[in-house]
């Protein structure tokens, strides 16, 4: 007679190595955890997560991501705007005088007596503020707002063109400003772009230069209709007249209050509600000043109708432009209306 073994009473465990549910869980989690820091800081993390995804699997980048119709892009904490390498050096001259100077073939330049004294085009201000001297410009910042409330600098004709190019370049704390400024990280997610004062298309001579206007000391919050629309035309307006009259001396700034909205998760990041500009162009005995006074919203209407006068700017932020100037003649240049500007900057 035949008999079936009686199965045993014991546990059966097969051979091998075999996770419980709770360590799948566990690992899952930190899966996450790492996830979140390695793409919580992206302006769109679930963007960058699938294109690293494709990228994986030999897709490549999606085309939105590709595109390069918007060329204020913010790049992201230790990442290029578009995964550029290290920078390099633009064979264009790196040096960048006091006073704007002819280019070769270019039509002379005579300066001014005033032209000539120490920080001629850097402004004044009431305020207990820190300057910050650059290569490129110099600043001055509030540490209470996180923001400039005025960016100086000579641009010269050749300046604007260039080898120099933003996408090797990223956002990062200045470190000449002894009490720190906001970092890149405040601005993620904020709904804000990381505006440049002092533009990057200024600067396009020298990559090194260039990777001066991306310290965070010439950053400033700015709606993206505002800086990638108004303030964009505005930059290139100014770049266009620089090569029209070989040089020009540019002022830049936001106008800063107390009480202003804040962004930031480190540091609270003032929003100005507007930005201006003071352009001057002089060439003995041929001078000329104009204003832009810009809220920080988009706009359709023309750069003509932001035109004001500079004493209006002056007004609203305290700050005294070009003070070494001859008093007579920076209240002629201060206190002109729009449609005389207008006439002197567009007309040609």
């Amino acid at each position: 007679m035949r008999f079936n073994p009686r199965p045993s009473s014991k546990n059966y465990h097969r051979r091998g190595f075999r996770l419980r549910g709770n360590t799948l869980v566990l690992l899952f989690v930190f899966f996450l955890i790492g996830l979140f820091l390695h793409y919580g800081g992206r302006t769109q993390p679930v963007v960058a997560f699938w294109n690293d995804f494709r990228q994986i699997i030999g897709l490549g980048r999606s085309k939105s991501e590709s595109r390069e119709d918007n060329p204020y892009k913010a790049p992201e904490p230790g990442q290029s705007e578009r995964g550029g390498a290290s920078s390099t050096e633009s064979e264009a001259s790196d040096t960048k005088g006091n006073a704007p100077s002819p280019s070769a073939g270019s039509p002379k330049i005579v300066r001014f007596d005033f032209e000539k004294q120490v920080d001629f085009m850097l402004p004044v201000s009431k305020s207990g503020n820190e300057i910050i001297r650059h290569e490129g410009y110099t600043l001055s910042y509030r540490d209470e707002y996180k923001d400039a409330e005025w960016v100086a600098y000579p641009l010269l004709d050749y300046e604007t063109t260039g080898d120099a190019d933003r996408k090797y370049e990223q956002f990062k704390p200045d470190p000449e400003v002894a009490i720190g400024t906001a970092l890149p990280s405040d601005y993620t997610r904020s709904g804000y772009d990381r505006g440049h004062l002092a533009p990057a298309g200024d600067f396009k001579f020298s990559q090194r230069m260039m990777k001066e206007t991306f310290f965070m000391s010439n950053i400033t919050p700015q709606t993206p209709d505002f800086n990638r629309g108004i303030w964009k035309e505005l930059e290139e307006q100014v770049r266009a007249w620089a090569i029209r009259d070989n040089g020009l001396y540019v002022i830049t700034g936001a106008v800063l209050k107390p009480g202003l909205p804040t962004i930031g998760k480190t540091t609270e990041v003032s929003v100005p509600e507007k930005f201006y500009k003071v352009i001057l162009y002089c060439n003995k005995p041929d001078i000329r000043m104009i204003g832009f006074l810009l809220d920080n919203k988009g706009a359709t209407s023309s750069l003509k109708q932001f035109v004001v006068p500079v004493d209006q700017i002056e007004q609203l932020t305290g700050i005294d432009f070009f003070p070494k100037i001859p008093d007579d003649l920076e209240r002629k240049l201060e206190s002109k209306g729009r449609s005389e500007m207008v006439d002197e900057w567009f007309s040609n």
